[in-house]
């Protein structure tokens, strides 16, 4: 049996008094590489993204469409976010029609999954592409890697599927977008440019103990493996956005091959401006970095995860504080900008060792940070060491706790990060920088300046209606180091 219209959904709606809507920005690339896979297996086939869906995101009018329209359901869950609205619709889906659910939160809480939604008869677990091929070629379920599926009542967990060769993976299908991804807050679009995902490479060549993301919820670790040059460089020239961000673990592992990348894009005349993920390792490799500036990479988002020696080699980052001073030295001389991620309430960290991040982050002058707390997931390095900690405890969720710091208080740390690095200089310090990097053209500017008196009043309605309009206020023009 060939379906004849297949629906693709991301589930997650954009709430208008909501700053996470910037999440808004990318489009749900995974969704697309599934779904690109299942070309020419179903007739037609639909991809629609709720975030950016005004009408259908009202529930009654999705499940109006999907009884008229739709012969199976494909639903991908990345985050756990909105979980019990997602829930909510997924029991509401139709009986008669398939209802198949993936993504990186659904092959996290499987077990989980099939009890709050009776309605699922399949859950993709791990990497989907290849999995999705057999379910709408209607092989058996028995036979099919990498599911879970309810069979008379009872719940049957399939092996794991091996993790496919990334050349045999076919490229997102951008064509099936009913949107283009811009950058928006509270639900004002703020500049004018549009964005996009791109792999060039899947897997990770390093070690890091820390990461939740280098083994994925299966347990599975995937080596670096890059796609080939020319079907990068093609993909490429059929994106359309403004912004692309290689969202490999780091684009440039591969010095010669990131070079080459570089050297074609410039050959090939292609205008755009691009972020990538990058190690402190980069800054060895001048020739690269000079490419890099030439062919648009206009912003590097590099792990720096801790101020500390000690956290660093528990992480094993492989690198020391002195080296991420060294490097940022040598990054301060390129037109790029630097933001970097830090890790907070790590095992055996005082409060004192973390409030050194926003400290650590002004000395070596990267342009701006993000900071989050210590996750401990299933197949963490980490775990063992966290389990056998006097004190320390982990959540269902992966979250790390202790007796000396609770969840609330870790919050509360991290607000104080927050308030203590971005005060008015550093927002006016970033502004600029984003200026002198070219990020943003002249007309981007002018966009933003004629919708911020608009996003301004939405944010001060949202701190009045919260009781914290004054404390905000003070936070973002004084400087506050240490205030809690």
């Amino acid at each position: 049996m060939k379906y004849k219209h297949a629906l693709f959904l991301n589930p997650y709606v954009a709430h208008k008094d909501d700053t996470r809507s910037i999440m808004e920005i990318f489009p749900p690339t995974g969704l697309e590489y599934v779904a690109a896979n299942a070309k020419g297996l179903a007739d037609k086939i639909t991809l629609i993204d709720l975030r950016y869906e005004k009408d259908l995101s009202d529930v009654n009018k999705l499940l109006d469409f999907i009884r008229k329209e739709i012969n199976i359901v494909c639903v991908s869950l990345g985050w756990r976010r909105q979980l019990n609205e997602i829930y909510d619709l997924l029991n509401r889906m139709p009986d008669n029609i398939p209802l198949v659910v993936g993504g990186y939160t659904a092959t996290e809480i499987t077990e989980d999954l099939f009890k709050a939604s009776p309605r699922i008869n399949i859950i993709v677990r791990g990497e989907g592409e290849e999995t999705i091929k057999e379910i709408f070629k209607c092989l058996p379920l028995e036979n099919i890697l990498g599911i879970s599926y309810r069979n008379n009542g009872s719940i049957i967990h399939n092996a794991n599927r091996p993790l496919p060769d990334v050349n045999a993976i076919a490229a997102p299908d951008r064509s099936l977008r009913r949107n283009k991804y811009n950058m928006r807050l509270n639900g004002v679009d703020l500049t004018s440019p549009t964005y996009d995902y791109m792999l060039s490479a899947r897997g990770c060549a390093y070690n890091c103990k820390f990461c939740t993301f280098s083994l994925n919820p299966l347990g599975q670790k995937r080596n670096y493996s890059a796609r080939s040059i020319d079907s990068v460089i093609e993909e490429i020239e059929g994106i359309t956005a403004d912004i692309v961000l290689f969202s490999d673990d780091n684009f440039f592992v591969d010095v010669k091959r990131a070079e080459k990348i570089c050297d074609l894009i410039v050959e090939c005349k292609i205008k755009k401006r691009f972020i990538a993920q990058a190690r402190i390792e980069i800054t060895k490799h001048p020739r690269l970095l000079e490419k890099a500036v030439k062919a648009g990479f206009k912003m590097f988002l590099i792990g720096l995860e801790s101020p500390h020696d000690h956290i660093l080699a528990q992480m094993n980052k492989g690198f020391n504080s002195d080296d991420i001073r060294k490097a940022f030295e040598i990054l301060r001389k390129y037109p790029i900008y630097c933001h970097g991620y830090f890790i907070y309430g790590n095992i055996g960290e005082t409060e004192e060792e973390m409030m050194c991040i926003p400290k650590f982050a002004k000395e070596i002058k990267v342009d701006s940070i993000s900071y989050n707390k210590l996750r401990i997931d299933k197949y963490s390095a980490l775990k063992e060491l966290a389990e056998k900690t006097p004190g320390y405890h982990i959540t269902d969720k992966g979250e790390l706790y202790s007796d000396m710091y609770s969840h609330p208080a870790l919050k509360k740390i991290g607000k104080k990060i927050r308030f203590s690095f971005y005060t008015l200089p550093r927002l006016l310090k970033i502004a600029w920088k984003m200026n002198i990097v070219r990020f943003y053209t002249f007309k981007d500017i002018m966009s933003f300046l004629i919708v911020s008196p608009f996003v301004l009043k939405n944010i001060v309605v949202k701190e009045i209606q919260k009781g914290r309009l004054g404390n905000s206020i003070k936070r973002t023009f004084m400087s506050n180091q240490g205030r809690s």
